[in-house]
């Protein structure tokens, strides 16, 4: 009896297995432990041309390659605004505690009542916040374009009211440097999130740090393994 056909056919199918059950549990292992954790890409974000604070025109090209945490507000918000207003001064206040790497951070809060918002009023506002109008600056435009930049672009709810004030959801929005939208940020108990926001911001820069060459490969896994924090 020749047993040698057997034994070869054993030997293929051990080359076969042990490799392909390696690979498994590699898989399993790094979708269960997660050694890589990524910011989930949501969407695109919107283009837009706008003037800021000083009336200088002010476009999405203006950040490209940089990582922008937007915000929203209007000049006669008061208290509604004052918890995002906190979170973006505290996050800008921390960012000796980020490594983005060689990539920019800016700061772009939208005016959410463009018909009243002139750049004069905004740049009292600015002057209040304390946004400098390069790293921190404010922007507003022609209303048609600004409702569809911050509802449709954005996705953030506003609408005015019939006694002329403003109602709108209270959100910050992280956008990355291929203007692709990485965070969420909604206030439903109004508290603020600079924790959150700061330790997002780092795991972005990691991801923004290994874009390129063999590491690409294993972040890439993880955002297939949906290895959000």
């Amino acid at each position: 009896m020749n047993v040698e056909a057997p034994l070869r056919s054993r030997r293929r199918w051990l080359w076969i297995a042990v490799p392909g059950a390696l690979v498994l549990l590699a898989v399993m292992a790094f979708a269960i432990l997660e050694p890589i954790q990524v910011l989930p890409r949501l969407r695109i974000g919107p283009g837009y041309s706008l003037i800021d604070q000083s009336a200088a025109p002010f476009t999405s090209e203006d950040v490209r390659g940089e990582v922008v945490l937007y915000s929203f507000t209007h000049a006669e918000c008061g208290d509604d605004c004052t918890s995002m207003e906190t979170t973006v001064r505290e996050v800008r206040n921390r960012l000796d505690e980020v490594d983005l790497g060689d990539v920019d951070m800016r700061f772009v809060t939208l005016t959410l009542d463009p018909a009243n918002d002139t750049p004069e009023v905004l740049a009292r506002q600015a002057e209040r916040l304390g946004a400098d109008g390069d790293e921190w600056l404010l922007a507003t435009g022609d209303p048609d374009h600004m409702a569809n930049v911050i509802r449709s672009g954005l996705r953030t709810w506003y609408k005015a009211d019939d006694d002329g004030s403003i109602s709108f959801d209270p959100a910050l929005v992280l956008v990355d440097g291929w203007g692709v939208v990485r965070g969420e940020y909604r206030y439903q108990t109004l508290r603020p999130d600079a924790d959150k926001i700061v330790r997002h911001l780092n795991i972005l820069g990691d991801e923004l740090r290994n874009a390129k060459g063999a590491a690409s490969v294993a972040y890439e896994a993880a955002h297939f393994f949906l290895c959000y924090p």
